[in-house]
């Protein structure tokens, strides 16, 4: 069921949606009130595609007409992607502009395999004007091929292993907890990444994590919670074993490959060595 602030917000974006001019061919509303969960913090994301390919100045001058204001962008700019951001009655408001012809090679990069969050973007959309584009898209989505899958986990065992277990212990000595936390971050996402290929789900933001991996059928025990220990575990041992034993448990659950393999073998040497100086300490 959705969220009083959820009904609010669709409803302001179903009113930017309806006044922008006929170029605009879709409006696809994404993010927090697009699943249905916005509360007070959340923000309006939409994607809107054009029949052709517009400036920034265009796409500016388009927001500013639906009303929107202190009108801004982010990110590269002179691409493909034009991106406005405003305020309209207080709320704030992202629209990501994109012709119809990039929007369609995008959606075909992400089913060949090419990091991006568009595909769960997508295909959690909701479209607030359409042509029939976001339809087809979703069909498409639909499918996650199981090479992409498998493919996806190799890539992300890639950096576990090939280098001596006990390096782990130079990024918990005093004083490292910036190159830990720079290493934690990475391999959580790695994990993160394994798990969402395993449940042929299309990887999202880390937004609202508990809530997205929840209703996983294929997931490592108390995988949220253990992330969070992670990242708020004091003791940088303590934090690298809950980590290492995280992966491990991840590659257990992954189909085997050469980076899968190799993987698994290495994270087991890691905790015995973890284990070791938690034994000596």
């Amino acid at each position: 069921m959705a969220t009083a602030r959820t009904l609010e917000l669709r409803a302001l974006a179903e009113r930017i949606a309806s006044a922008l001019p006929p170029v605009v061919e879709e409006v696809v509303l994404t993010g927090s009130v697009s699943r249905g969960v916005a509360d007070d913090v959340s923000d309006i994301e939409m994607l809107v595609v054009t029949t052709d390919r517009l400036e920034l100045a265009e796409c500016f001058e388009h927001a500013r007409r639906v009303g929107l204001e202190g009108l801004d962008t982010w990110g590269p700019q002179g691409g493909e992607t034009s991106r406005v951001f405003g305020y309209l009655e207080g709320v704030p408001i992202e629209l990501i502009w994109w012709s119809r012809e990039f929007a369609e090679i995008s959606v075909a990069a992400v089913l060949d395999g090419q990091p991006s969050g568009s595909g769960d973007a997508l295909a959690n959309g909701v479209a607030l004007r359409t042509v029939g584009l976001l339809e087809s898209w979703q069909e498409r989505l639909r499918d996650y091929p199981d090479a992409l899958a498998a493919s996806r986990i190799e890539d992300a065992a890639l950096t576990w292993g090939g280098y001596a277990p006990a390096g782990m212990l130079t990024i918990i000595r005093p004083g490292e907890r910036l190159s830990f936390v720079e290493r934690a971050l990475d391999d959580l996402l790695r994990v993160l990444r394994i798990v969402y290929a395993l449940n042929r789900v299309w990887e999202p933001t880390t937004k609202r994590l508990a809530a997205r991996v929840d209703t996983l059928p294929i997931k490592p025990d108390r995988l949220a919670e253990r992330v969070e220990e992670v990242l708020t575990e004091p003791d940088l041992l303590r934090a690298a074993l809950v980590l290492s034993e995280l992966q491990a448990d991840t590659l257990a659950l992954a189909p085997n490959g050469p980076n899968v393999d190799r993987a698994r073998r290495w994270v087991q040497e890691v905790i015995g060595v973890l284990e070791g100086e938690t034994d000596g300490s």
